[in-house]
């Protein structure tokens, strides 16, 4: 069974959400990293000493995007990601990438007010990541189209936790994609989970 280290109220729920999608068996193993609580096994999986990070046998992944990717191609019978020599595979991995990219950078770059710097800055700037996205998804359902991928996963989150600390923008075409995402059953279920610790 998968392990997930996690905890509360972090990125760690996406992995969550990524497992409910899949429908496969894991167990939740808290681990309070803003207590600085770090056991042996769970730097194992993560040396960073960050969640999530899962321990799948004698594999261990860390970092929400890694841990999409890598759980996305081992259950694919669950849909979540095209296949490696699908001709739709580099756009996709174009759009697992953009959360830790562009958007978590862009995000950062909000919080802070670090001075935006469009040129010099790999994700561009905070409007940027804001008007790609909303360019992408104008005339689609996902990210992907009319199919949910495990980068609606880690997109979907972003938008989620920038509305609930309302750096979300105005936009029409982010609140209806962030609607659709917290609508589905496996969010609800992550999201119950995240919120009772178990």
């Amino acid at each position: 069974m998968i392990k997930l280290y996690w905890c509360a109220q972090t990125r760690a729920m996406r992995a969550i959400w990524l497992l409910e999608e899949l429908g496969v068996d894991y167990e939740l193993v808290p681990v309070d990293v803003r207590a600085g609580e770090r056991p042996a096994d769970f730097i194992k999986a993560s040396p960073m000493g960050k969640v999530p990070a899962i321990q799948d046998g004698d594999v261990a992944v860390s970092d929400s995007a890694t841990i999409a990717l890598y759980l996305a191609d081992k259950y694919t019978d669950a849909g979540l990601a095209p296949a490696v020599t699908a001709p739709d595979r580099a756009d996709y991995l174009y759009w697992m990438l953009y959360t830790p990219g562009v958007i978590e950078p862009a995000m950062a770059e909000k919080f802070s007010d670090m001075p935006a710097n469009k040129l010099a800055h790999g994700w561009g700037d905070f409007p940027t990541m804001v008007q790609v996205l909303e360019d992408r998804l104008k005339d689609r359902e996902w990210i992907m189209g009319d199919h949910f991928t495990a980068a609606d996963v880690l997109i979907g989150s972003s938008l989620n936790f920038m509305r609930m600390f309302g750096i979300m923008p105005d936009s029409d075409v982010l609140n209806a994609y962030t609607d659709r995402c917290v609508a589905r059953p496996a969010f609800t279920a992550a999201m119950a989970k995240d919120a009772a610790g178990a």
